[in-house]
């Protein structure tokens, strides 16, 4: 079974320092901007997907610690391969990944990190359950915390569930930060061929402006 150093071989060989610039501007990691510090190897995120199939058997301590690289591809893969687990796991599974998820926040620290993620291991586990968590996470002050929030509550709106995301976001209405405007209009908007949740009068109203606008971060991804 393939380990950490393997893994780390592998994403070195598949780095581009040429696209690695591109997406270090693109994700804002200049001093003062929101990914700050971070590391790009500059691998994409099909090829990204290509290396959990090959590694989904990673184990899950191996994914926690891959989780902590300061490279930003090798956090991604790591949260592919969880969310990977959690889809094929048991109930006890679900669980570990969803505590481990939520134990390593800190470098759950990008909005790529967040969408590609949230939903399928925080969502997916308190689905029919008590949705404390997500209201305490989005009174958090971490930005990132407040995002997989909202963001989690996608694995309900898919389902035709969207009162626990109508009610984060009043949560978030006042937030600051404009990624979390994106991220709750991305919410209230859904991605489907028709409307989610239908324009409603009153507070609905005073949706940030920016919840408004399609999202600049969105087609980077390659879910449709």
């Amino acid at each position: 079974m393939a380990g950490i150093e393997t893994i780390r071989k592998e994403i070195k060989r598949l780095a581009d320092p040429e696209k690695a610039k591109i997406l270090q501007r693109f994700f804002k990691t200049g001093p003062g901007q929101y990914g700050e510090g971070d590391v790009f190897a500059g691998i994409t995120v099909p090829v990204t997907r290509k290396l959990v199939r090959k590694y989904c058997d990673l184990p899950l301590g191996d994914a926690a610690e891959l989780l902590k690289s300061p490279i930003h591809e090798e956090r991604l893969l790591a949260l592919l391969i969880l969310v990977e687990k959690a889809r094929r796991g048991d109930d006890a599974t679900r669980k570990r990944i969803y505590g481990l998820y939520l134990k390593n926040t800190r470098t759950i620290n990008s909005w790529d990190l967040v969408d590609l993620s949230a939903e399928h291991i925080v969502g997916a586990w308190l689905a029919g359950g008590n949705r404390e968590k997500l209201y305490r996470l989005a009174k958090s002050k971490s930005l990132w915390e407040r995002r997989i929030a909202i963001v989690a509550t996608f694995h309900d709106i898919k389902r035709g569930r969207p009162d626990h995301t109508l009610a984060l976001a009043d949560v978030l209405m006042g937030d600051r930060h404009d990624l979390i405007h994106k991220a709750v209009g991305w919410m209230l908007r859904g991605r489907f061929s028709g409307p989610v949740i239908a324009p409603c009068p009153g507070p609905c109203s005073a949706t940030p402006s920016n919840a408004s606008r399609p999202m600049r971060e969105r087609p980077i991804l390659p879910e449709p």
